[in-house]
């Protein structure tokens, strides 16, 4: 069986970024609790998939990160076994300022709203 790291991760470059492959991935609650709980971890913080509680299975998980990746909206690296997130800030506030003061807001509520 290969390993998780026979396969590339693919991350666009900060030029390449789209508007509505940003937005699409921002589209839903659970991916805009990702990118918060990265904001809170700023600006030199990782978090590994493993430790989000995200109210989904592992393998839908495992999709929504890739769709945040695959926008640009977050960097995946492994490390041994465990697969490490940040948020693309920097490239994110050039190409779409303020994008992120909206939508970083709107994750905390979503996690809010899963403890009630």
């Amino acid at each position: 069986m290969a390993s998780r790291t026979a396969t590339e991760l693919v991350h666009p470059a900060r030029a390449d970024l789209e508007f509505t492959a940003v937005a699409g991935a921002l589209s839903d609650p659970v991916r805009l609790a990702i990118v918060a709980r990265l904001a809170d971890v700023e600006p030199d913080g990782e978090l590994a998939c493993a430790t989000f509680e995200l109210p989904v299975s592992k393998s839908t998980q495992s999709g929504h990160f890739k769709v945040l990746r695959e926008a640009g909206v977050i960097h995946q690296r492994d490390e041994g076994t465990r697969r490490l997130n940040r948020l693309r800030r920097d490239d994110l506030d050039a190409r779409f300022p303020g994008l992120l003061d909206l939508a970083i807001p709107q994750g905390h509520e979503a996690i809010a709203s899963w403890s009630r």
